[in-house]
């Protein structure tokens, strides 16, 4: 087995606040976690109900037929219904949705698609290039998760709508782990913080619909952001018109929350492994797929990573700092397990090879798999500067030495590090310092236009928009005074101040939110990674994800009281409500401690890491539903001008 020495910029599991004290590794960190936590709900049966209802609708065009199936449908398909599945109901081929001519000779064609009208066009043209070669065919078109007028309107008007059958497979959500679950529409992002488009907030809806029929009901919804709003209202109206049955819930609470209320954490670089796993290979629908250069052969390996993996299971919400002395001792522990083999009787043979032998090849296959990526993201990660650039980004999070920030992210820019490590950079300093000096923003700006091309003018644009990258306007000053005017004046009449000039820019109060939670620990304090006191483990310390503090602070008070001035600072739209049955389910079952969150426009492995070190303090069980796993780069990228 290989060897696994740390580099030097993961070696610390002490962290100075902003130089980085070196110290020690250990082999591993120890958890305080509390022993009552309840038993999570079973979400296989989503997948069943999944499959179930996909089988009815393939039986709907009865006889052989093939299956197109589009790009990004293709690996949630995988978790819900493999291919052996499909092809004992009928399904004679299988194809991937490629905007050109089909050569299928099969005379039904199934289409499997999301509902967008550039899909349905090329649906349409395939059609209509059958009428004019004279070939008939049955055509069903299956929307997923559901279909819009739009898609319907295309067909009607490319003279096709009499000749397909749709349908719609409500596949709302995919259990990616026992904790994690996911809608998998990347798209809601860009789509309805950036475009405005609402459409996806009824499909939100629609999924909290079906959990609370499944596993409700809730006793207590709290939420922030104007998504999250729309979609409670939009699960109520639906709850409201369907019948209630009365069941013994599963889950408890319910928080809300929208990608915009924090966009600081994603743009933070991970560094829990999980998270620094999605950032180097890159994790779709629960899977990985490792190169040659983590697998030591010439083949690639797609693994699952989930509480299965034992291996994983135990580093998955680590600092990276501690991963290798665990992956050591594991590999000690394994060569330990293996060598009771000797000395052994026969009969004590036959019992270790029927019960011992599988388990510890396959740990052993894991382990090697996990240390070959380890070293891979050390490579990686140190050739890439990467202790600079988080002394940068904790420089940034703490508001000092911000001309050194400025001067390494032109630096970077300069030297075409990344377009988008540069363009997050650049979000991060925008944000934290509440947008960034006129000279500044224009100096940047152009250094950027220049390294990577002035076709990024509409990226700016998009950032503009979103809030992510603005010009201080003028009389923004006042915001920065309003902790000196605050003490002159009662809250009231500071709170009026501050909005009287909120509509000069979309700005992101970071600075104010920092104080108010105590998001960024002291500086020069030290911080023991191996045995975290907080949240801000995640950040090496160095900050507590606001995200996930506004959940800690709300289910500490059981509602918004105390939190007036943060939620005026986050611009407001957050709201408790009490399920009709909240009275008789205060009593502390375990349904009362199992608490869903569901991220609307994504969340990080890094806020599921700090949710789970939460729930294990406070004696908590979270659930994350997310419309995506997202992270800096998947961020950045659905912003880009060139995004299609």
């Amino acid at each position: 087995m290989r060897g696994c020495q740390p580099d030097a910029v993961f070696k610390s599991t002490w962290f100075k606040r902003r130089d980085l004290v070196i110290c020690p590794a250990v082999d591993f960190m120890a958890h305080s976690a509390r022993r009552d936590s309840p038993e999570l709900p079973d979400f296989s049966l989503l997948k069943r109900l999944a499959r179930d209802q996909l089988i009815y609708l393939l039986e709907q065009l009865p006889g052989k037929k093939d299956l197109f199936i589009e790009a990004d449908l293709m690996s949630p398909l995988d978790r819900i219904a493999n291919v052996s599945t499909l092809k004992q109901h009928e399904v004679d081929k299988l194809y991937k949705v490629e905007y050109k001519p089909i050569i299928s000779t099969s005379d039904q064609l199934c289409f499997l698609i999301r509902p967008r009208i550039q899909t349905v066009k090329w649906i349409c043209d395939v059609a209509n290039a059958d009428k004019a070669a004279g070939r008939f065919r049955r055509y069903k078109i299956i929307f997923t998760p559901q279909k819009f007028y739009a898609c319907e309107a295309v067909l009607e008007e490319q003279g096709i709508f009499g000749d397909v059958t749709t349908d719609e497979w409500a596949f709302y959500l995919l259990p990616l782990d026992d904790d994690i679950i996911s809608l998998e529409l990347p798209e809601f992002f860009r789509d309805n913080f950036l475009a405005g488009d609402q459409r996806w907030v009824r499909t939100a809806g629609n999924a909290l619909r079906l959990l609370h029929s499944l596993y409700g009901p809730f006793s207590k919804v709290y939420g922030i952001g104007r998504c999250s709003k729309m979609a409670y209202e939009s699960w109520r109206e639906q709850v409201e018109e369907g019948e209630q049955r009365a069941r013994q819930a599963e889950i408890g609470k319910v928080f809300l929350i929208d990608r915009d209320v924090d966009f600081v954490t994603p743009l933070c670089s991970q560094v829990v492994y999980e998270g620094l796993v999605d950032d180097i290979f890159r994790i779709k629908c629960g899977c990985v797929e490792f190169g040659p250069d983590v697998t030591s052969s010439d083949k690639s390996v797609k693994v699952m990573l989930n509480s299965q993996d034992k291996v994983f299971n135990e580093i998955r919400n680590e600092h990276f700092s501690n991963v290798f002395g665990f992956l050591s001792q594991k590999a000690r522990n394994l060569q330990t397990a293996y060598d009771k083999r000797r000395g052994m009787d026969i009969k004590q043979m036959k019992t270790f090879v029927s019960e011992e032998l599988k388990g510890l090849k396959q740990e052993h296959r894991l382990l090697s798999l996990h240390i070959g990526a380890s070293e891979s993201i050390m490579k990686k990660k140190t050739k890439q500067d990467f202790q600079e650039l988080l002394k940068t980004e904790h420089s940034l999070l703490e508001g000092f030495e911000i001309r050194e920030c400025i001067s390494f992210i032109e630096e970077h820019i300069n030297r075409q590090v990344s377009m988008i490590e540069s363009l997050r950079l650049l979000c991060l300093l925008s944000i934290t310092e509440n947008g960034l000096l006129p000279k500044d923003y224009r100096s940047l700006k152009a250094q950027y236009l220049q390294s990577y091309g002035v076709d990024h003018l509409l990226t700016f644009a998009n950032l503009r928009q979103l809030g992510l990258l603005v010009e201080q306007q003028p009389g923004e000053t006042l915001t920065v005074m309003e902790s000196k005017v605050g003490k002159l004046v009662n809250d009231r009449t500071a709170g009026k101040l501050t909005d009287a000039f909120s509509s000069l820019a979309k700005k992101s109060n970071f600075r104010a939110l920092s104080r108010k939670l105590s998001l960024v620990p002291k500086s020069g304090e030290e911080y023991d990674l191996r045995v975290p006191r907080d949240m801000a483990y995640i950040f090496s310390g160095a900050y507590v994800p606001l995200s996930c503090k506004l959940i800690e602070q709300v289910l500490e008070r059981d509602s918004w009281a105390g939190l007036e001035e943060v939620t005026r600072l986050l611009n407001g739209h957050e709201f408790a409500v009490t399920g009709s049955n909240g009275g008789d389910l205060r009593a502390k079952n375990d349904a009362q401690r199992i608490i869903l969150v569901m991220f609307l426009g994504g969340c990080t492995f890094s806020e599921i890491s700090a949710l789970r070190f939460l729930g294990r303090e406070r004696g908590y069980k979270f659930i994350v539903v997310a419309t995506a796993i997202t992270n800096s780069s998947r961020l950045i990228e659905a912003l880009l001008d060139n995004h299609v």
